[in-house]
C-alpha cells in the first residue's frame, strides 16, 4: 500500500508502483553497468536516423540539458558515445553511439524486456488490456 502523499490514493498507487518498477528494471540493469537513464539515452541516439544534438536528446528524453550533459558525458567516458563535429555548424557537436555503445545498447534493452516481462507476468491478456484501456481514459482526461 502507497503513503499518503496526495489527496487521490489512486494516484498514490500509481505513483508507487511506477518507482518501484524503476527500481526493480533499475538493479537489473545496474548488473550490467547501465541504468535508466543511461538507456533511454543510448535509445535515443539508436533509434535516430541521424547523429543528435545535445538540445534533441535531451527534449527526446525529457530531461534536462545539465542531466543531459551529464548522462553523455558518461557515456562518453565509457566508450559508449562519441561527440563528432556538426557538418554546417562549426561550433556544434552530434552524438552518436559507438560500436561498443551499439552492444551496450542491444545488451540493456534485452535487461529492460525481461525485467518488465518478470514484472508483469502476473498479468493476463485480459489484464493487461484492461489496465491500458484505464490508464489511457486517465491520459486522456489529463490532456
Amino acid at each position: 500500500m502507497a503513503v499518503q502523499g496526495s489527496s487521490d490514493i489512486l494516484v498514490d498507487e500509481l505513483y508507487e508502483t511506477t518507482h518501484q518498477l524503476r527500481r526493480f528494471v533499475e538493479a537489473r540493469l545496474r548488473t550490467g553497468g547501465a541504468s535508466v537513464a543511461r538507456l533511454r539515452a543510448l535509445r535515443m541516439l539508436a533509434r535516430a536516423p541521424e547523429p543528435l544534438r545535445m538540445r534533441d536528446l535531451s527534449e527526446q528524453t525529457g530531461v534536462s540539458a545539465r542531466t543531459t550533459t551529464s548522462i553523455v558525458d558518461s557515456l562518453e567516458r565509457d566508450g559508449l558515445v562519441e561527440r563528432v563535429r556538426h557538418p554546417h555548424d562549426r561550433r556544434a557537436f552530434l552524438l552518436r553511439l559507438t560500436d561498443k555503445g551499439v552492444r551496450c545498447h542491444r545488451e540493456a534493452e534485452t535487461t529492460d524486456r525481461d525485467a518488465l516481462a518478470e514484472a508483469t507476468a502476473g498479468l493476463g491478456t485480459d489484464d493487461r488490456a484492461q489496465l491500458r484501456a484505464l490508464l489511457s481514459r486517465i491520459r486522456d482526461a489529463t490532456v
